[in-house]
């Protein structure tokens, strides 16, 4: 389950990749634009604004996030990606930090491309930091005796959930799509108590959040917390710097 109020915890932080996918999508008037995973839709606000003569349609698979969503007066609905196929006048389909969670997600985007209209834009966004120590010690913390009964490791996303800026390069102009594919790391500045910690369980956290009841989810934060702690130490300011890496890509369908 998502909890759209703790996503939207340093939601200004959390924004940054979003803005910097969209902003290298050259399109002019597109007829339709198709927001996957759009979450509690405070982004999806910006396509209406950066396209307002478009049709915007937005999908969720978490009733929450579209129920926050329609709240902003997004017209969201629940559907899984997998599932999802364009309709014939989608012209911008932009995917915001979704496809992680969606294991070969490569075959997803091959039909995609193909079944998007000529001249039609993907964007997508996904994490880049699954070896980065706030996701390595959430593994390890999970494969320990005392959890793995509980949690396993397939709630987890491994290394290899994502791939390379290369790769997906490589993957979409073999389809034909001329790309325009980059990576990004952030030094995000958090702030206040257990920081790393608040951050991730708004997202890489969920899984174990959902799978444990409320006083184990309280013992793993209370095991997980000096761990984290110790990765990334408080400057004397109070910062906490996080590194943010962020894999994007921009491929255009074949005229």
């Amino acid at each position: 389950m998502w909890d759209p109020a703790k996503y939207l915890d340093y939601a200004d932080l959390r924004a940054r990749p979003f803005h910097e996918l969209v902003g290298r999508i050259p399109a002019g008037s597109p007829r339709r634009v198709t927001d996957l995973g759009c979450g509690p839709g405070n982004l999806t606000v910006d396509l209406a604004r950066r396209w307002p003569d478009a049709a915007l349609e937005a999908v969720d698979s978490s009733p929450e996030m579209v129920a926050a969503a329609r709240e902003r007066g997004v017209a969201a609905e629940v559907a899984d990606v997998r599932s999802w196929a364009p309709r014939p006048d989608t012209d911008v389909v932009v995917s915001n930090a979704v496809l992680q969670w969606v294991p070969g997600h490569d075959s997803l985007l091959r039909r995609w491309v193909t079944q998007l209209p000529p001249g039609a834009f993907l964007a997508v966004q996904v994490p880049g930091n699954f070896g980065a120590p706030s996701h390595r010690i959430v593994r390890e913390l999970a494969a320990a005796p005392d959890w793995t009964p509980k949690l396993g490791s397939s709630l987890l996303r491994e290394e290899d959930a994502v791939a390379s800026p290369r790769a997906y390069a490589d993957l979409l102009a073999d389809a034909g799509c001329a790309v325009d594919a980059w990576e990004t790391t952030y030094m995000q500045p958090l702030t206040g108590p257990h920081a790393v910690l608040e951050w991730i369980t708004g997202t890489a956290l969920r899984p174990v959040r959902a799978a444990l009841s409320d006083p184990d989810w309280a013992a793993f934060r209370e095991a997980l917390a000096p761990r984290l702690a110790e990765a990334y130490p408080t400057r004397p300011d109070g910062t906490t710097w996080f590194e943010f890496r962020r894999i994007f890509f921009v491929a255009r369908t074949p005229a």
